[in-house]
């Protein structure tokens, strides 16, 4: 069969339209009351047409609390999550996303909604970045039990990794212009290792990179190429990120990462732009791109879980 693009290690398409992805790991069902990892897990409907869903990850120590104490009134933060995975693979079922969430939780006690969006190229931008932002209303409008007992809607905060990064930044900018149902409002936004791109290129950034190439083939039809604001937020044509939609936002770096500077770069507009919030950077020294989500056991993944979870419960 004759393949008509590829980008090397990621994916491949066919002449007949054969779509093969070569990274990504298998889905994983969710599980209640999981005794390995002390973390409960479901799965949710948002939305049948288009089709979007989500994996809700609760720590049982939250239960078994309110189990205990039926008055209590105690609730945790809700971040609304965004995975990785180029726009074009990985899962908010999969097992890596999974593991991540089993790990980061056991450090920090909040409530995650990880949304699976519709993935290109079956479905092209920006249907994306529409799905997580109905993922995000579907949050604010309170209508899942557990979001109802545990979830505090005055600390809702978005995040992601690589694409999810972007993704959640994006999401964060709509927040600025556009309410979310039942006066609900985004505190906060974690932007680990974004996937960020640019016409003009830093020296760190090879010709034949595979980001590049991935935003060559996935970009809208009718964007604006490298300079499109949904790949380059310091771009003429994107809104002012004085305009981000939450009071605070942590900008996560690895050294060894080719899109380090790109994350740097972003953290500086950020600075820069008049924005009245907080911005903050953090590095992770001796590591690649989404190292903490690939293998979350390390003890460099169990610093930067530690550093956000003080972004988000402090």
């Amino acid at each position: 069969m004759i393949i008509t693009m590829e980008i090397p290690n990621l994916v491949r398409v066919y002449e007949d339209g054969t779509i093969e992805r070569l990274q990504g790991s298998p889905f994983v069902a969710p599980t209640l009351q999981d005794p390995t990892t002390n973390i409960s897990s479901k799965d949710v409907v948002i939305s049948y047409n288009p089709p979007i869903s989500a994996r809700l990850h609760l720590p049982n120590k939250i239960q078994s609390q309110e189990e205990e104490n039926l008055n209590t009134n105690h609730k945790i933060p809700i971040l609304v999550y965004f995975h990785g995975g180029g726009f074009f693979f990985e899962s908010a079922f999969s097992q890596l996303h999974h593991n991540y969430f089993s790990t980061f939780l056991s450090v920090a006690h909040i409530l995650v909604v990880s949304v699976e969006y519709r993935l290109a190229p079956e479905t092209p931008l920006p249907a994306a970045y529409h799905d997580c932002w109905e993922g995000l209303k579907w949050v604010a409008t309170k209508a899942d039990p557990w979001l109802l007992k545990h979830g505090d809607f005055n600390r809702v905060f978005v995040g992601g990794d690589s694409a999810g990064a972007n993704i959640a930044h994006n999401i964060a900018m709509r927040a600025g212009a556009e309410a979310l149902p039942s006066g609900v409002e985004v505190l906060g936004a974690l932007i680990s290792h974004p996937y960020f791109l640019g016409s003009k290129r830093f020296e760190s950034e090879a010709e034949e990179s595979a980001g590049f190439r991935c935003w060559e083939w996935l970009q809208p039809c009718d964007g604006g190429g490298l300079d499109d604001p949904l790949i380059n937020p310091l771009s003429s044509e994107a809104g002012c990120l004085s305009g981000l939609g939450c009071r605070k936002v942590l900008v996560c770096t690895a050294e060894m990462d080719e899109l380090r500077e790109r994350g740097v770069w972003y953290y500086e507009g950020v600075r820069k732009s008049g924005w009245e919030g907080e911005v903050e950077l953090f590095e992770v020294e001796g590591e690649d791109h989404v190292f903490h989500v690939n293998d979350p056991r390390t003890q460099n993944a169990l610093k930067m879980f530690k550093r956000f979870a003080d972004f988000i419960l402090h």
